[in-house]
């Protein structure tokens, strides 16, 4: 959105500010000013001269040298400019002045350009005329400017006037960034408001008299809205005996500093209202409105439909089009139609303003591949009750600019229109809000400043109709903290109730996770969630696995990421695949991410989503290393109590006797083992693989980060060491169960130490060897309470047909 600072101070006359302090009070009270650039930039000494007398160069052939009055004094030029005549009036820069540029195009100059009084072949010259390039702008904004050559004022100026002025130069033009939300601000009038109510200056915006004549307009025209959701107002207006000449140069120049080319008086008052008060409206040539009926309804799809700009569209029934009786003339609130467009021969007008549904539109635009300055307006959702103002005042300005007759009345077809809500003013509540202490009186005066009612009986505040942003009690503390102003709001700590900021137990444990990983060398990895049915397969699963029972993509990417995830193993094996095929020999991989399991298939509702913390390894290490990463883990998260490992774990795609569920206090909370050497194969992975996979909500159940103090111990330990003969079906754990059963309170410690298997040891036993310590809280221990305790354990071990070696 950009605006001339002079179109602004049209509608709030007492503004008095520098450029700056506009841009920085406009930013800091909400209207965010993104820049601005001044239209007399570098222009110096330029004042308006009348040429007197011309005379050719005499030694250059396209030069000639003019005498021109400049109101002083008569200096003399040398220019080769061609469309000059004597009597002119054109712009002069004088010795020592600045132009903004030159005629060469690009970008103009950081400094502008100094002229100075100099020599021309010989002949004196004591300043230049100017082009309206020179001066630094261009045909857009002056298009009674000659393509090339000097810029010649009307006759009716003063010579010696500022030539700057006159050519309304003196101007600056503000770039705004605008949210969305903030309708009324993508309107001269909406950002003059919020100028008013930023400097504290009255707002005076345009009085709209509309003189008309004493037909009837519902004799020339009738409407109707077939789609009332979809066009919730429209207003038509006409106007005949049509006179299409140029508009006056104001209303020229606000339409380009706004970036809108000049046309015609008819097409530039459209433009120069939807600038104005935010309300795009379009002109129908009234001939062309076959029956003289406004039909506004859905197309049809499949239909084609020729636009403005000479492009024929295809069309389908989410898209609003405004007919005719017999056809479509334009695409509602997107562009108008080459049937029915305005033409020099126009006699009568049908003007439309109207409001669409924002989202169609902005939905109707994509499809078309159509956006335009109506439709990006038009998507943000109008105020209705901005449809009338609009075209009156285009009807205003067609009396006024003498360009047609006004017929009386308006056609308003018109839905009921939704009301701001009333909000209650609590003043001690907003202070509280905003940590303020700002007087209740002061609040009310922004209130009024924004057109805000107050009702004193019921105690509330309505935002007027295009503040459409205005919904609840957190909106309007907003207006008091912009208006009261930012910078004067002091820092303040925030009062309520309130915790210390930390992760929750849940990050707390996956922190943990990530921590242990690192900490025994493992690097993260991070997996897709999307993977390929033929997953199922490298992973050997069963026909009937539940794993197979997976959440289908609506669209997917393609095949390979066509379900979401049920097992952690693809992503992980896939990732250590990499890593042996790019040679790295000691690679250690974890990742913590979820899986999707559904809870039916079809799918009638969202999947179960669990985090899995997956350890995948291979080079340095086996079994039992893995088996003391997930150990450290339990132990880091007080998991103290027994872990069982079940080798009978039956997973497919895990080495069938390398493999067990992980089970604390009865319950499965994981799996580890070593990859199958046909899953291996099938990774294209070359060595021993390993992996454990935690169930992590399982994993929060147990966890606890709650520790007890113990002292250092007061009395000495006294070890056992036992060297056994063991059956090979009998695991260490059932052993080191039995130890910890027997053991009695004065047990402290166990761990084994060596496992042997070879010739000394009988077939179908091994060698098995353990350090067990005793110690005693409140005592020295004595022989008798250590051979007691051993004999309990001995007697124990004995029973499950276990021998002690010799």
């Amino acid at each position: 959105m950009n605006t001339a600072l002079s179109w602004i101070k049209a509608y709030v006359p007492e503004l008095e500010c520098s450029d700056q302090e506009y841009f920085d009070k406009m930013t800091l009270s909400g209207t965010k000013v993104e820049g601005y650039e001044r239209l007399d930039k570098n222009l110096e000494k330029i004042v308006v001269g009348q040429i007197e007398k011309i005379e050719r160069h005499p030694d250059a052939d396209k030069l000639i040298i003019c005498q021109v009055n400049i109101g002083k004094e008569t200096i003399q030029i040398v220019t080769g400019a061609s469309n000059v005549k004597e009597g002119d009036k054109v712009p002069v820069v004088l010795d020592g002045g600045k132009v903004a540029g030159g005629h060469g195009g690009g970008p103009l100059p950081e400094n502008g350009i100094k002229i100075k009084a100099g020599k021309l072949r010989g002949v004196p010259s004591d300043g230049m005329m100017c082009s309206i390039e020179e001066l630094g702008s261009g045909r857009d904004m002056y298009p009674e400017a000659p393509e090339e050559g000097i810029y010649i004022f009307p006759e009716n100026v003063t010579v010696g006037d500022d030539a700057v002025a006159l050519l309304g130069l003196h101007d600056t033009i503000f770039e705004y960034e605008v949210t969305s939300n903030r309708v009324d601000c993508y309107s001269i009038l909406g950002i003059a408001r919020e100028a008013a109510a930023t400097f504290r200056k009255p707002f005076v915006p345009p009085v709209v008299e509309v003189k008309e004549n004493d037909e009837d307009v519902n004799s020339y025209v009738s409407v109707e809205v077939e789609d009332k959701e979809l066009c919730t107002r429209y207003c038509a207006r006409v106007c005949k005996n049509i006179k299409i000449a140029p508009s006056p140069e104001w209303m020229q120049r606000r339409l380009a500093a706004s970036g809108i080319r000049p046309i015609n008086n008819l097409v530039d008052i459209t433009n120069y209202v939807m600038e104005e008060y935010g309300q795009p409206m379009h002109a129908f040539d009234l001939a062309a409105v076959a029956g003289n009926k406004i039909i506004v309804r859905r197309a049809k799809d499949g239909e084609e439909f020729q636009t403005l700009d000479g492009q024929v569209r295809r069309l389908d029934s989410d898209m609003l089009m405004i007919c005719d009786a017999e056809k479509e003339i334009g695409i509602a609130g997107i562009m108008g139609g080459e049937n029915s467009k305005i033409t020099d021969q126009v006699e009568t007008v049908l003007f439309e303003a109207a409001t669409f549904n924002g989202a169609n539109i902005r939905k109707s635009a994509k499809r078309l591949g159509l956006r335009t300055d109506a439709s990006g307006k038009f998507e943000k959702g109008l105020d209705p009750n901005n449809a009338k103002a609009a075209i009156d005042r285009a009807c205003q300005l067609i009396q006024e600019l003498h360009c047609g007759e006004v017929v009386g009345g308006t056609v308003d077809v018109c839905a009921p229109m939704k009301e701001n809500p009333s909000i209650k003013f609590e003043p001690e509540k907003i202070n509280k809000f905003l940590g303020t202490d700002i007087a209740k009186e002061e609040m009310l005066s922004i209130f009024k400043m924004l057109e805000f009612e107050y009702d004193e009986a019921e105690n509330t505040v309505k935002a007027p109709s295009f503040r459409q942003d205005i919904g609840c009690f957190a909106d309007i503390a907003e207006e008091v903290a912009r208006f009261y102003g930012y910078d004067k709001i002091p820092v303040s700590l925030p009062s309520g109730e309130a915790t210390t900021g930390k992760l929750s137990f849940k990050l707390r444990i996956e922190e943990k996770a990530r921590e242990i990983a690192e900490f025994c060398g493992f690097s993260q990895g991070m997996c897709y969630s999307f993977e390929s049915p033929k997953v199922f397969d490298k992973l050997m699963l069963p026909e009937d696995s539940e794993y197979r029972k997976a959440v289908k993509i609506a669209n997917p990417l393609g095949e390979d990421f066509s379900i979401m995830r049920t097992l952690p193993l693809n992503g992980m094996l896939t990732s250590l695949a990499t890593n042996y095929n790019r040679r790295n020999k000691n690679v250690r991989l974890y990742e913590l991410g979820n899986v999707y399991l559904p809870k039916q298939v079809p799918i009638k509702e969202l999947p179960e989503e669990r985090m899995q913390f997956t350890l995948g390894m291979y080079g340095e290490g086996d079994f039992f290393t893995m088996k003391g990463v997930v150990e450290e883990f339990f132990d880091s998260l007080g998991m103290n109590g027994k872990t069982v490992y079940d080798p009978n774990a039956g997973k497919e795609y895990l080495h069938p006797g390398r493999q067990a569920d992980i089970i604390y206090k009865d319950v499965t909370v994981g799996y580890l083992g070593e990859v199958h050497p046909e899953v291996l194969d099938r990774y294209d992975i070359g060595t021993k693989a390993y992996i454990a996979v935690l169930d992590m909500p399982e994993i929060v159940k147990f966890a606890t980060f709650d520790r007890k103090y113990e002292g250092i111990a007061k009395y000495p330990a006294v070890s056992r060491d036992i060297s056994m003969v063991v059956p090979k079906d009998i695991l260490v754990g059932q052993i080191e169960e039995m130890i910890a059963q027997r053991g009695g309170k004065i047990l402290e410690s166990y761990s084994l130490f060596d496992i042997y298997e070879g010739a000394q040891i009988k077939e179908g036993f091994k060698s098995v060897a353990y350090s067990i310590s005793f110690r005693a809280k409140d005592r020295t221990l004595e022989e008798a309470d250590v051979s007691a305790a051993m004999k309990k354990i001995l007697n124990g071990l004995e029973s499950m047909g276990i021998e002690l070696r010799s």
